[in-house]
């Protein structure tokens, strides 16, 4: 007969075997940065780390993000829910005043500490790196007591299985990475003016990227330094999109797009839905890579989250839609609703009497592209897929087909065409019916002395600047 300290010995001992086998989780996370990797086909960026990692791993092409700004996107993709229900939309809001998380929602490092993961936002890296993890977290509420374990690489070898996460602001404003690309050779989106401004500053946002490849290549390193290659899954993507006029704060694709590169480890053995070397075009949003990370972890979907696992056996049936929202950023007040299928774009704006180069004190400061095209319209120098963006007013409603219109220039709302018609009350209906489903809390405005209180700790208001006449909203 086994006495109780040996089966209670024997069940321990099955409990680290079970855990030893659970992998390690690493996401490496980008700020402001679009799909712009050789692997997706941009030229005139060198990223061989990254491509390098994509070819043995996986690459998706639709992975979008819930918000096109950093603060309310973390707060989604940290808590596996649309940043909309959970009142975590407004840019850097609820920092310091009562508002908590809603009753069973928690951050993912909380719910991997209960699954006995060791949790890290990795800053402290070893002198070899060379550099620091950012540590960002810049959530939409309350920071909770304790969110990681620890700030350390060098604790990870010794905690495992391990959740962590490295932060990185190479393709964050204002860029200082050394130049590499030409800027006579880049690519240029047809709704920037090719002016010499514009190719200089896309041209230093892909040196960023090459910048931020290698530090990769240094995370690379000391996965095999440490021996952690062969059991720790590596997620690279962006919080949001890329740092540009039309991406970075607006509902198009160049705003909610990311990449998203996942490797599972040679030395464990793949979930379900894993393919090495494939390319994948599903649909998935940035907080289903929360649900599949718990997933991985062994980690049963919790109760009302929204996130949905695409892999192993928890994975749901893929997405028809994706869903994107964008509300205040700093002292700027628009409130855009956003959906996409595997074909159109239709974008709702509640706020139309705005212009799109609505006053913003980040944007004025850090883009020279966004003044450019103003100075341009008043010179009658812009095209009329540019002049759009310099317009008084914005469309209600915005619908595009990708497939035949990638740069999202021709707003198809009111096409005469069957299937144009057809798609836009679809998306339409899909969009009020999640606007309802889902808890929009952007339904309920701020109130007027928080915005008025960001315009004054942000910058002057339109009426101050000497663009007053061409920013300010129609009477």
């Amino acid at each position: 007969m086994f006495r109780t300290p040996t089966i209670l010995a024997l069940f321990s001992a099955l409990v680290l075997h079970a855990a030893e086998k659970r992998p390690n989780i690493l996401w490496l996370i980008a700020e402001d940065f679009g799909p712009h990797l050789g692997c997706y086909g941009t030229k005139e960026v060198a990223t061989p780390v990254l491509d390098a990692l994509a070819a043995k791993g996986m690459r998706f092409t639709r992975f979008y993000t819930t918000a096109p700004v950093c603060s309310a996107s973390r707060s989604a993709f940290n808590t596996g829910m649309y940043q909309t229900t959970i009142g975590a939309h407004n840019h850097r809001s609820h920092r310091d005043d009562s508002h908590t998380l809603p009753s069973g929602v928690r951050l993912i490092s909380q719910r991997m500490r209960e699954a006995r993961y060791f949790t890290a936002n990795v800053r402290n890296l070893p002198p070899e790196a060379g550099f620091k993890g950012t540590g960002k977290t810049d959530w939409n509420f309350a920071m909770p007591m304790r969110p990681f374990d620890s700030a350390d690489w060098d604790d990870l070898k010794a905690h495992q299985p391990f959740y962590a996460q490295v932060n990185f602001s190479e393709t964050h404003r204002t860029f200082h990475a050394a130049p590499h690309a030409d800027p006579a050779k880049v690519e240029i989106p047809p709704y920037y003016p090719d002016h010499e401004m514009t190719r200089k500053d896309w041209a230093q946002y892909l040196d960023a990227a090459t910048a931020l490849d290698v530090k990769v290549g240094r995370i690379m390193e000391l996965l095999r330094r440490d021996g952690l290659l062969e059991n720790t899954v590596i997620c690279f993507f962006g919080d949001n999109g890329q740092a540009h006029v039309r991406g970075k704060q607006f509902c198009y694709e160049e705003g909610l797009n990311v990449p998203l590169i996942v490797r599972w480890p040679a030395g464990m053995p793949a979930p379900a839905g894993y393919e090495a070397g494939k390319v994948s075009d599903r649909l998935l949003m940035s907080i289903d890579l929360t649900a599949t990370s718990l997933s991985w972890a062994g980690v049963a979907k919790p109760p009302g989250m929204q996130g949905q696992a695409f892999m192993g056996a928890q994975a749901e049936p893929p997405r028809e839609y994706v869903f994107g929202a964008r509300d205040r950023c700093d002292m700027t007040v628009f409130r855009f609703r956003t959906v996409r299928d595997a074909h159109y774009r239709y974008i709702r704006n509640f706020t139309p009497d705005r212009p799109f180069l609505q006053f913003n004190a980040y944007k004025e400061k850090q883009y020279p592209v966004w003044n450019l095209i103003k100075e341009l319209s008043a010179q009658n120098k812009l095209t009329p897929e540019q002049a759009v963006l310099a317009a008084p007013t914005m469309p209600e409603e915005e619908l595009y087909d990708l497939r035949h219109d990638p740069f999202e220039i021709h707003n198809l709302v009111k096409s005469n065409k069957p299937e144009n018609r057809a798609a836009l009350e679809r998306l339409s209906g899909v969009l009020t019916e999640w606007i309802e489903r889902t808890n929009d809390q952007g339904r309920i405005p701020e109130p007027e002395e928080v915005v008025k209180n960001e315009g004054r700790t942000q910058g002057p208001p339109p009426e101050k600047t000497g663009r007053a006449r061409k920013e300010a909203r129609p009477k």
